[in-house]
């Protein structure tokens, strides 16, 4: 992880010449080198996304659950969904990007993170804290964009060949090459699959099983005058089966079959061309289609998402002043053949503006804002405040950001049980929320220390009220859902080494919904941390070391236990470089760790909003080992 409260650039390991490479922050549209960001932004380079992918090639599933301070949450232990937590806050407020487009959906989906191929990233970008004066109502808790790779100066390529000790299944081709002068092209084939298990015999699919295949062309061009085009377009289709078994029942004595089949289409594009010498016109465009089929027992549920972006900005630098401004339209589009009276259109008009201004070598601050028309939640202004302080080998940073976020029918229960036992939405009001951030790092030779406290508060937070013993709603909860945490870090790397550690403190609370008494935010450890230390040589191969640790967290409507137990997760990884061919196994979760030698996964009875499972506060699959080889060509 490249932290800019620490150490800012990336590596000289990762360059075969020795250089330092600057990385221009593409998240936060104002072209600044990420040392010089007043926002914090955390990068994850191409060595740890080649770590991470040995690990689970399939998705960015652990590539993000590993980084300090997100939490990769398990929504549906039956179908395996997850999304992602940043700094304590619910999944539903972190937009995904690619290459700064929403190829994933307006509100991805909690199985969207685990559709994700890793194989051609070349870097991911994280900010943490509200975002909407960024990107609008999907940004409020952060935002993950995932960078592309790019074609080098001759043809190259990778294959990926993985299986696991629990039968699943991973290939993936990556290949790409200059075309032409100034054009270049990639494309990205995966397949993955998992066979179902049950790993406790009870009849309950505790690993549901999947079929994935993907692909994804990417066509890249940059002209002599700096200016650029970016093209892409996206294809995947999934069937995913969980619940019970053929022989297996609940325990109300049915069968209770939980399975969804997912087809998605996008494509998007990214043109800059120069203006007069002194700016950048820049036009970003996508659109997304997304098809599922859900069986929730003797329930099918048919849908379909339809996300739409457009975007024009023009930027520019004056005396030590950059700037950018643009307008963008967004829609979001949900239409339900069993269930039409939760349809809606979310459209969004929006004006937005930045300004960085250096003021000296040691001071930056930075200002931006975004207005949005919201169809159905009316008007929204987001702002958001930065400041940067360099004094090496000090670095200080501090932010501040109000956004908003349109709410749907889909939260973390829904997502996991469906539409079913959920009324019709009513007087709903938009969720708004601010964020707050100081960032402390301190550089001393082959040693980075980061330190960040960090707070939010969200009002007219939405969440699930039941009404009956098989029916929900959802309402504005009265009160502010807060936070207040320290997330801090240390690296250490000398040659080939790297040992990494961090810890992170979330402490959050939140109003009862039946009373106005207050309670910890469930499934959110107060205390976790991680030790990785890692030894590579690039043509040798890699060692690596993983140890994590999981706090106590509160629990929600599970009969066995009211607060979790804590764990720790070690995990040991190997690759062997033989020429072209590289030789890896990863050893994962040595403990075996598993929530279901504690507890049942499956409640006594069928909960209100439909669900027949507790929440997962533990990994779910225990031990598991997977080996493979990767086959390099080319370059």
């Amino acid at each position: 992880m490249i932290d800019p409260a620490g150490a800012a650039e990336e590596d000289e390991h990762d360059h075969d010449d020795g250089v330092v490479e600057e990385i221009t922050v593409q998240a936060t549209r104002s072209r600044r080198t990420l040392q010089n960001e007043p926002i914090r932004v955390e990068v994850i380079n191409q060595e740890e996304i080649e770590e991470k992918l040995l690990m689970r090639p399939g998705n960015i599933s652990m590539l993000l659950a590993e980084t300090g301070g997100l939490r990769v949450q398990v929504t549906s232990p039956g179908l395996g969904s997850a999304n992602i937590r940043v700094h304590g806050m619910r999944g539903r407020y972190t937009q995904l990007l690619a290459d700064g487009l929403p190829l994933f959906g307006g509100q991805a989906s909690s199985l969207g993170l685990l559709q994700i191929p890793p194989s051609d990233l070349g870097r991911v970008e994280i900010i943490k804290g509200s975002s909407s004066a960024l990107y609008g109502g999907q940004a409020l808790g952060g935002v993950i964009n995932l960078i592309s790779r790019r074609p080098g100066e001759a043809p190259g390529g990778e294959v990926i060949l993985n299986a696991t000790t629990r039968d699943g299944q991973d290939i993936s081709a990556y290949g790409a090459m200059p075309i032409s002068p100034g054009w270049s092209a990639s494309l990205l084939s995966t397949y993955n699959r998992q066979s179902v298990q049950d790993l406790n015999d009870e009849g309950w699919i505790d690993m549901p099983g999947y079929n994935r295949w993907s692909a994804r062309p990417r066509l890249f061009w940059d002209g002599a005058d700096g200016s650029s085009a970016y093209f892409t377009i996206g294809a995947m289709t999934e069937q995913r089966q969980g619940g019970t078994l053929p022989e297996g029942l609940t325990p109300d004595g049915q069968a209770f079959a939980q399975n969804q089949d997912t087809d998605r289409f996008d494509a998007g594009l990214l043109i800059e061309q120069p203006v007069g010498g002194w700016g950048m016109v820049q036009v970003r465009a996508s659109g997304v289609h997304q098809s599922h089929v859900h069986r929730f027992g003797d329930l099918l549920e048919t849908d379909q998402h339809q996300t739409l972006l457009t975007e024009v900005s023009l930027s520019g630098e004056t005396l030590g002043t950059t700037w950018v401004g643009g307008i963008a339209y967004q829609a979001d589009d949900y239409e339900s053949e069993t269930f039409p009276s939760f349809e809606y259109t979310y459209e969004a008009p929006a004006v937005f503006a930045q300004v960085d201004q250096d003021l000296g070598e040691k001071l930056t601050l930075a200002a931006s804002a975004r207005w949005d028309d919201h169809n159905r939640y009316g008007d929204q202004f987001s702002p958001r405040l930065s400041a940067l302080f360099r004094n090496e080998p000090w670095t200080i940073r501090a932010s501040w950001g109000r956004g908003f976020y349109a709410p749907t029918p889909f939260v973390e229960e829904t997502e996991a049980a469906g539409l079913s036992r959920l009324e019709p939405l009513m007087g709903l009001n938009s969720e708004t929320a601010q964020t707050a951030s100081l960032d402390f790092g301190y550089v001393y030779g082959a040693l980075e220390i980061g330190l960040t406290l960090f707070n939010s508060e969200i009002e007219d937070a939405v969440r699930l009220q039941s009404v009956s013993a098989d029916q929900v709603r959802l309402i504005n909860i009265s009160g502010k859902t807060s936070t207040d945490g320290a997330e801090a870090s240390l690296r250490w790397r000398r040659g080939s080494y790297i040992v990494t550690t961090s810890y992170v403190y979330v402490d959050a609370d939140e109003p009862i919904v039946t009373s106005a008494a207050r309670r910890r935010v469930p499934l959110t450890p107060k205390h976790s941390a991680s030790l990785v230390a890692m030894w590579e040589d690039h043509d040798r191969g890699r060692i690596g070391l993983e140890v994590y640790y999981t706090g106590t967290q509160p629990l929600e409507d599970n009969p066995y236990r009211s607060e979790s137990g804590s764990y720790f997760e070690i995990g040991l990884l190997g690759e062997i470089v033989l020429g072209r061919y590289r030789l890896f196994l990863n050893l994962e979760n040595l403990l075996g760790v598993r929530q279901t030698k504690e507890d049942p996964l499956l409640l006594t009875e069928r909960s209100p909003d439909g669900r027949w499972t507790t929440d997962a506060w533990a990994p779910l699959e225990g031990f598991v080992a997977n080996a493979g080889i990767r086959i390099r060509f080319g370059e």
